[in-house]
């Protein structure tokens, strides 16, 4: 695996290039994408030049210990410097393992009540404030785009885009948003008492997640002859009217059947604008799963449909205990996790993805 670092080298070294060079600057996409994978690649880089050196250094510990009859000192440091390699050894091939090409992206994330009506709904919103709650500690911003609110104030459908603080994706391997949300695509379930519920008894519901990189409009071209856009009156729980001009807007993608709507802003237009931006990230999502497919990898982890047994998640109230049916991964915080503390979960699923795309390398 590590011979194909010498290829990543002089791919650097021409990225480093381009990258002096003024008219590169003159396209801040352009500038963008060059950055992000001369961030990646110096990662990988840095990390061959470790694990090179401290093999060589190994060498000569070893070396040294046997001259002349031995030196133990020399012995104890070859094995400290041979734990110190497996490590460097370890880190290396995680950083070789090819990326999904969306993880530098940012996000648009949906929620939906399922089975379980009004309680459902709530629990949506219990999955919308612990997203919001996590991308605040990762230094995120967050915007719903859409929200249809059910009577009793959780949703019945949320629709929010998450960023990166700085406008755009961070160039960080493994830190921008779609590289960790990307794994809350499913169903989640709870088990609670509703508020519903006169006589105390443990009820199951659930709300399905879908999780999709923002595309931008170069990522995808959209024919405005292929959109049927109509407009209507926006509503509130219950369905009463919050709006006294047609402004929200629903816009069907023809070729796809894809239909997106959005009511949350004032105006007609900006309400056109962010079902735009939904569109673009269903398609995109779209041509990605259906790439994966083709290709034998296809996305495990988002949602088929809002049904307690397609689940991905539990979330008991009675126990406050989290398990992830994908990972194994149970704790007993749950009401931290829902705090926004959902760092450790999501680290299990990225090394369980992480352990799968290797044992796929080397086999």
């Amino acid at each position: 695996m590590f011979e194909a670092v010498e290829g990543l080298v002089e791919e650097h070294q021409e990225l480093e290039g381009r990258l002096a060079a003024p008219e590169t600057h003159a396209d801040a996409r352009l500038a963008k994408r060059l950055n992000q994978r001369y961030a990646e690649l110096s990662a990988v880089i840095g990390a061959y030049r470790h694990w090179r050196q401290l093999g060589d250094d190994v060498e000569a510990a070893r070396s040294l210990a046997t001259e002349d009859g031995g030196d133990p000192g020399f012995a104890e440091e070859a094995d400290q410097l041979a734990e110190q390699l497996a490590e460097a050894e370890e880190r290396l091939r995680r950083l070789l393992v090819p990326r999904d090409a969306a993880d530098d992206k940012d996000v648009i994330l949906e929620v939906k009540s399922g089975e379980g009506g009004e309680e459902s709904a709530l629990f949506a919103g219990d999955l919308l404030r612990m997203y919001t709650r996590f991308a605040e500690q990762r230094g995120w911003r967050t915007e719903i785009l859409d929200a249809a609110e059910s009577d009793l104030g959780g949703y019945k459908s949320v629709t929010v885009a998450v960023k990166a603080r700085s406008g755009g994706s961070t160039s960080e391997p493994g830190q921008a948003p779609y590289a960790l949300l990307k794994f809350e695509g499913g169903v989640h379930r709870v088990q609670r008492v509703p508020v519903t519920e006169s006589q105390g008894r443990v009820h199951t519901s659930a709300a399905g997640v879908l999780v999709m990189p923002e595309a931008e409009q170069v990522d995808v071209t959209i024919d405005e002859n292929d959109l049927r856009i109509d407009v209507f009156r926006s509503s509130g729980p219950g369905g009463q009217s919050v709006n006294t001009t047609d402004s929200a807007v629903r816009i069907t993608h023809l070729p796809t059947g894809i239909v997106v709507s959005c009511q949350n802003e004032k105006s007609q237009l900006q309400n056109k604008e962010q079902a735009l931006r939904i569109l673009r990230a269903r398609l995109l999502a779209a041509a990605q799963e259906a790439a994966d497919a083709e290709a034998s990898d296809a996305r495990r982890s988002q949602v088929r449909t809002v049904d307690r047994s397609e689940r991905i998640r539990t979330y008991n109230f009675p126990e406050n205990r989290i398990s992830d049916h994908r990972t194994g991964y149970k704790a007993y915080n749950l009401d931290q996790v829902l705090d926004g503390d959902l760092g450790p979960v999501l680290a299990s699923a990225v090394d369980a993805d992480l352990a799968a795309r290797l044992a796929a390398l080397e086999s």
